[in-house]
């Protein structure tokens, strides 16, 4: 399974009022490294709405945390896909501290959908051979 691998940096608006990252923002860093992992295939979201009708929705997440982490902390979200299909994409991803201890691990299901009609789409073949080739 290969990786993609974002730095992250934790921003005073990151975090609750006592300094630790607020639960909700771990999904905001998984999300970046999936961008960042479909533009590193690739594709551009903007492009992939415009061109392709297609955009990359969260149907399912859980999150298990494991440890903190707080205001001005260095992280990296890892993202590695564990299974495609033409219409979805599961994901495992971590947020780690630089030296690899494990703060957040999630398990997201993304589902590709045409924007106008907002309904479940098959990934034109160009998409998905790269994703699974990629992955």
């Amino acid at each position: 399974m290969v990786e993609f691998r974002l730095p992250v940096r934790v921003y005073y608006e990151d975090t609750d009022a006592a300094g630790i990252v607020y639960h909700a923002n771990y999904l905001k860093f998984m999300e970046r490294a999936r961008t960042e992992w479909l533009r590193a295939l690739g594709f551009e979201q903007t492009a992939l709405a415009r061109q392709y009708d297609l955009a990359f929705v969260v149907r399912t997440a859980s999150l298990d945390f494991r440890r903190p982490a707080r205001f001005d902390d260095n992280l990296v979200s890892v993202c590695r896909v564990w299974r495609y299909g033409r219409a979805s994409i599961d994901f495992e991803q971590d947020v780690e501290t630089l030296a690899g201890a494990l703060l957040c691990r999630g398990k997201i299901r993304v589902g590709a959908v045409s924007l106008n009609q907002m309904s479940s789409k098959r990934m034109p073949d160009e998409i998905f051979l790269r994703i699974r080739d990629g992955s």
